[in-house]
Order: C-alpha cells, then sequence, then structure tokens
C-alpha cells in the first residue's frame, strides 16, 4: 500500500504514486538512498496498485499481471502442441466416423486423444478461451500502464529534484568553474547535434529524443490484438470455411454453406517420364501437374427447392492446379487431390419398340440431377424413380446402396400412342452386368404381369460414344477466409511496434547548476552504454573531460 502526501515543493500527487509528478522527488523510500530509481513508468499511480480494491479492481489486478499473461500464454502453447500430435478431424475428407478412425488408425492413446476433444483443439471452448483471456490481459495491461505514461511523459518537468537527478543510471556532479548561463548554452547545442529536444529553465535543462519508442510495446500489443480478434473471427461461418469437394469430370455440385456451384469440366493429369525422374524413382507415376477445368456458378433461382432444379449463372471459370485456385469475391478452390476412378457420367439410350423393331431417340440421361421428363419420338418418358446404386433389401425390394453412381437403375413411365392412359413402367440399367440384366428382366417381367407394362419397349444404348465416363475423380479444397486480411494487418502492426521498441531507445538527461555546482542524471530505457556514451562526449566538448565508465551510477554504488 502507498500513501502520498503533498510533496514538498508543493505538487499534489495522486495515491499510488512513486516519483512526484512534477519534482521528481521518491515518494516511497523502498531502495538505498544510493540506488538508481525505478522509472519504468515514471513512477506514476496505476490503477493495479489501488489500496482496498473492489471486485471489478480484482478481475483488473488479475488480467494486468504481467506474470498471468505469462502463464496464459505458456498453457495456450502447451494445448496448441498437443493439438498437433495427431491430425485434427478437420483435416480428413469425408471422415464419417472420428471414434473409430482414431482408434483404428493410432490405438488407444489416439481414442483417448478423441474422446478427450483434442482431435478439435483449435476449435475448442478452452481453447477459444484462453485466446480470449490473453487478448483481454493485452487490452488491461496496455491501459493499466500506457495511460500513466503518457500522462507522465507529456507533463515534464525541467527542474528536477536533486534526489531524482543523483539517483539516475547515468550521474555526473561536479562543481562547475565557467559561467553557468554560457556553459548551459553551450551544453545545450552538443546535445542538439546528437538530435535531443531541449528545453530550458534558467541553468537547468531537460533533453529528450526518441520518446516514440516507449509506444513500440503497446502499439505490439494493439497489433496481437488484432491478431487475436481476427483469429476468433474465423468461429464465425461467414467469415471461414474449409471444406473439401468431389467432382467428377462433367459433374456439377453445390459448395457447401454457398450459394454457389462447381463443374468439373474435365480433369487432367500430367506424368513424369522415367528419364525425369532420379534412379530410385523410376518406374514409378509421380503426377507432374494435375489440372481442373473448373467453372463457378452462383444460384439465382430455386436455390433450396428440392424439387425444382436451380438456376445457375457463370460467374468465373479457372483452370485449377496446384498453387493456381479459382478466386471469386473471397471464396477460393484450390486443387487438392486426385483419385483414379471409373464412373459413369451420362449415357445417350434409345427407346426400342420390339413390337415394329423402330428406335426413338437418343435421349441425354446423365447420372447425376437427372431431368424429370425426355422425349423419345412421339414417346414422352416421365422418371419414376432413381437408385443411384441399385440394390435389393432383405423384403426383395429395389433399394440404393450409397449415393454415388456406381450402379444406376433408372425407373420410366412411358406414354404414348399405342399405351395406356396411366402408360406402361420400365425399369433400365444404364451399363448392367450379367447379373444386373437377369434382374432388369425379373423387375420389368413381374410389371408385366401386374399389368404395368406390356414388354413392348426396351432400351438400347448403341454406340460407345453414346456413354460418357469419368476417368478421374478430383478434390477441391474450398477456402473463404476473410480474416486473414485482418491476421496480416495485425501481423504488420506488431512488427513495428517490435521494430520501434528494439532499433531505438528513449533517453533523458536533466542538469542543473546550484550556485556553482552541476548535477546531472541520464536515463534510458535500454543501452545503457550508448547514452553514457554521449553524455561523457558532450561534457567533453564543454570542457569536462570524463570517461563514460565513471558516469555509472550502478557501478559507483557497489
Amino acid at each position: 500500500m502507498f500513501q502520498n502526501t503533498k510533496c514538498e515543493c508543493g505538487h499534489q500527487n495522486p495515491t499510488g504514486t512513486v516519483l512526484c509528478e512534477s519534482c521528481g522527488k521518491p515518494l516511497v523510500e523502498d531502495l538505498p538512498l544510493d540506488s538508481p530509481l525505478e522509472m519504468r513508468y515514471d513512477g506514476a499511480a496505476r490503477r493495479s496498485q489501488k489500496a482496498n480494491p473492489d471486485l471489478i479492481d480484482r478481475v483488473w489486478n488479475f488480467f494486468s499481471s504481467v506474470k498471468i499473461a505469462v502463464y496464459l500464454i505458456v498453457i495456450t502453447l502447451i494445448g496448441a502442441a498437443i493439438g498437433t500430435i495427431y491430425p485434427q478431424e478437420n483435416t480428413f475428407i469425408n471422415l464419417d466416423d472420428p471414434a473409430q478412425y482414431y482408434k483404428d488408425t493410432y490405438g488407444t492413446w489416439g481414442q483417448i486423444y478423441q474422446t478427450l476433444g483434442f482431435s478439435r483443439t483449435y476449435e475448442s471452448w478452452w481453447f477459444v478461451g484462453l485466446l480470449v483471456m490473453i487478448g483481454t490481459s493485452l487490452v488491461i495491461c496496455s491501459l493499466d500502464r500506457v495511460l500513466p505514461l503518457y500522462k507522465a511523459l507529456s507533463k515534464q518537468q525541467v527542474r528536477k529534484h536533486l534526489t531524482f537527478i543523483n539517483r539516475q543510471q547515468t550521474v555526473y556532479s561536479g562543481t562547475l568553474e565557467q559561467d553557468p548561463e554560457a556553459w548551459t548554452a553551450a551544453f545545450e547545442q552538443q546535445l542538439k547535434r546528437k538530435r535531443y529536444r531541449v528545453w530550458r529553465d534558467g541553468t537547468a535543462l531537460l533533453a529528450e529524443k526518441n520518446r516514440f519508442s516507449r509506444w513500440g510495446p503497446y502499439i505490439n500489443h494493439i497489433g496481437l490484438i488484432v491478431f487475436l480478434l481476427a483469429v476468433l473471427g474465423r468461429g464465425v461461418p461467414a467469415w471461414h470455411m474449409d471444406q473439401y469437394v468431389s467432382i467428377d469430370e462433367g459433374q456439377t455440385k453445390p459448395i457447401p454453406n454457398t450459394n454457389y456451384y462447381v463443374k468439373n469440366e474435365k480433369f487432367t493429369v500430367e506424368f513424369y517420364k522415367d528419364e525425369e525422374l532420379p534412379e530410385g524413382l523410376k518406374g514409378t507415376n509421380r503426377a507432374k501437374l494435375y489440372e481442373t477445368k473448373a467453372v463457378l456458378y452462383a444460384c439465382t433461382q430455386y436455390c433450396d427447392d428440392p424439387v425444382k432444379d436451380p438456376v445457375l449463372t457463370e460467374v468465373e471459370k479457372h483452370d485449377i492446379h496446384v498453387n493456381s485456385p479459382l478466386s471469386y469475391k473471397g471464396l477460393k478452390l484450390y486443387q487438392y487431390n486426385y483419385e483414379e476412378r471409373i464412373r459413369l457420367i451420362s449415357v445417350r439410350p434409345m427407346l426400342v419398340d420390339s413390337q415394329t423393331g423402330q428406335s426413338y431417340g437418343p435421349f441425354d440421361l446423365p447420372m447425376n440431377n437427372p431431368p424429370l421428363t425426355y422425349k423419345a419420338g412421339p414417346y414422352t418418358l416421365k422418371l419414376s424413380d432413381v437408385f443411384p446404386d441399385f440394390g435389393m433389401d432383405e423384403q426383395n425390394r429395389p433399394m440404393t446402396k450409397s449415393r454415388d453412381p456406381n450402379n444406376p437403375a433408372f425407373v420410366f413411365i412411358v406414354t404414348g400412342p399405342g399405351l395406356p392412359e396411366d402408360g406402361e413402367i420400365y425399369i433400365y440399367f444404364p451399363l448392367p452386368t450379367a447379373e444386373d440384366k437377369t434382374l432388369q428382366q425379373q423387375i420389368n417381367a413381374s410389371f408385366q404381369k401386374s399389368g404395368n407394362n406390356s414388354g413392348r419397349f426396351s432400351f438400347q444404348v448403341g454406340k460407345m460414344e453414346n456413354v460418357k465416363f469419368s476417368q478421374y475423380t478430383t478434390y477441391l479444397n474450398v477456402r473463404v477466409d476473410r480474416a486473414m486480411p485482418y491476421i496480416w494487418v495485425g501481423a504488420a502492426i506488431s512488427m513495428i511496434g517490435l521494430v520501434m521498441g528494439f532499433y531505438w531507445q528513449h533517453r533523458r538527461i536533466w542538469l542543473r547548476i546550484d550556485d556553482g555546482k552541476l548535477s546531472l542524471g541520464a536515463h534510458t530505457n535500454k543501452n545503457t552504454y550508448g547514452i553514457r556514451a554521449e553524455v561523457a562526449a558532450a561534457l567533453g566538448k564543454t570542457g569536462i573531460q570524463v570517461d563514460p565508465k565513471a558516469l555509472d551510477n550502478r557501478r559507483n554504488t557497489r
């Protein structure tokens, strides 16, 4: 607890002040009389030193403690390090069962890691909470120190108390044989040559330079606060997205959580030739370039309508390859990976009338998002049901094993001349295996027995150019990071603060002449060797020769 009274100079100081705000006389003698003064905040009162603090002051004191800030940073670093032991869940594509994956891949420790939530470390409540606490500590630490420091530096007095001068880092005292006014003026000119700003009060003098460097740590804090706010902003869905989309050639897919669709017009992969590979890798397939010709669409109508097809408008087109993403209004699509996987994209079948032998068509039948109605000559085909990966359940009913078009089957209702008003039902396998052909015949036969078709029609693909395959599936990394510019701004501000604090030093020199006796004190927040050399040089140019080492008050008091 500090108990301050009015200083002998007549200035009334706030409670908690260590050095008089006017003359600099120490108000609390907690150090030996010949020890240098603590000048970190010029002895100004800080809120964290308030006597009898209330609840708000206790919270303020907690976050204003540098020790607490260090603890928070260390705990955060430990938590971040734990998060790197095993891969995070968000780095995987289509990870359906994280618990099973970590158990199978990393054993018991992996299971414990996932159960404790460390596989989601950087989005967990405790990690975000630590970042918030660090940010709060930065704000309160800065306010607790910068406001009193600014107040103290903005109203410095020229004539300081002798005790204040004689207890600085660098000191000199001696008898001055020259005219005090003339000598002070000459000393002032020497300091100005060294880029000091000088204020005089008769034979008392205050010289100062590089005060701006004192704000370096606080500018660094501002940068770190902006950086932390930007990192926390990544938790806002509209500000950050990092997902993966797999697209077959010719396929158009919606980008999750956006109003955009992306189409893979063509995927190309180029491999290194054997002569381009080192000896140990010859004979292996090493990708030299893989590229997706992508088109980005914006949905303008029926975007969430489960019945109607969305209306898409092309907004961007780009050949995506490594380090060359498709970029549009903050949305970036990166080439992440590819997989060689043969898939059926579309077919152009014909409707064959077995009675006349006549064929109608062909018509386009895509495997993904097929239209509901098709025209084949005078006949209309309405799509009744789609089974992307056809199979039969335990009750011998048609079903799909997955959403991927691995073994598609389409159920059509055919209407037109010579057919009942309700039409006839047929099932069609675009590329049936022998088993599928038998199954197709059985299902159509069951429709025929139930009176739903007469067996009159069948489907025929014809030429192989009527069948389109996808050889590759490409994986695109979809990123939205609106916080990144602010992260860079915060980093730049922080770097400016670091440079200010490291490469410049705040230097001040006080002197007064009383009855022919010269008393000089100087202080800097770093590099005391430099200020001693400057003071010794200025004294030497004005007729007082002194060894710079002799100016070290700490050395003199040992």
